[in-house]
């Protein structure tokens, strides 16, 4: 299956060309760098390094990003879009297991996820919480289990793509999206996957934002519960 990698750049540029050699040696697969107005040098690294890339326009944070990555995909037919970040916790190497079920035909949306044997970095003490916050709000909401619903490593066919095509949040969007496709009967997966720590860049969640973003997604994705998109 015509398959594409999507990295969303925010400010990567200690990561970015050590990344993108990694993904040409340990993958088959195209890629497109989403650089979301970057204010350090990753647009520099980007043009001198002839790695293909878009440039927006504004900052449009990590959900406005991966939205133009995957009409990128619709619009040159591709069959798979993967999410792989930019800051290297995301191995390459592990990208053909994510997209395996999708070309099994046995799921829309895949997600690795380093819950389910839970080895390589585990992440920090107040983001399992989360995670673990997300896991039974999403099992209450749908009566599906997602062990890793904040994972932005994950693979989506056309059907899934077109979906998050209409609809996607702009920031924190992976449980969001997640219950958007449970309740939009997309078949939702997840494979065990090793995550590495963050290479470079500054996490998004940090300080006081733990209490927004458990708030804020929370009633997001009770509002995602009730959408159906056509």
């Amino acid at each position: 299956m015509k398959t594409l990698i999507i990295v969303p750049c925010y400010n990567e540029q200690e990561t970015i060309l050590e990344l993108y050699k990694e993904i040409r040696e340990k993958t088959p697969y195209d890629v497109v760098v989403i650089n979301d107005c970057s204010i350090d040098d990753s647009r520099v690294i980007l043009r001198r390094e002839n790695i293909p890339h878009i440039d927006l326009p504004v900052n449009m944070g990590i959900g406005g990003a991966m939205q133009a990555g995957y009409r990128y995909a619709l619009a040159n037919n591709y069959d798979v879009a993967v999410q792989l970040d930019g800051d290297g916790q995301h191995d390459p190497g592990q990208v053909e297991k994510i997209v395996a079920p999708i070309e099994q035909d046995i799921a829309d949306l895949v997600i690795g996820s380093r819950y389910i044997e839970r080895a390589g970095f585990q992440s920090s003490a107040m983001r399992r919480f989360g995670i673990w916050f997300f896991k039974i709000l999403i099992l209450c909401l749908s009566g599906k289990r997602i062990t890793d619903a904040t994972s932005g490593f994950r693979a989506a066919n056309r059907k899934t793509m077109r979906l998050f095509e209409q609809y996607y949040a702009s920031d924190y969007p992976e449980p969001e999206s997640n219950m958007l496709a449970l309740k939009n009967n997309v078949r939702v997966s997840e494979v065990p996957v090793t995550m590495r720590e963050r290479k470079g860049g500054v996490s998004s969640i940090n300080a006081l934002k733990p209490i927004y973003y458990m708030i804020k997604v929370s009633i997001a994705m009770i509002i995602c519960a009730t959408i159906r998109v056509k």
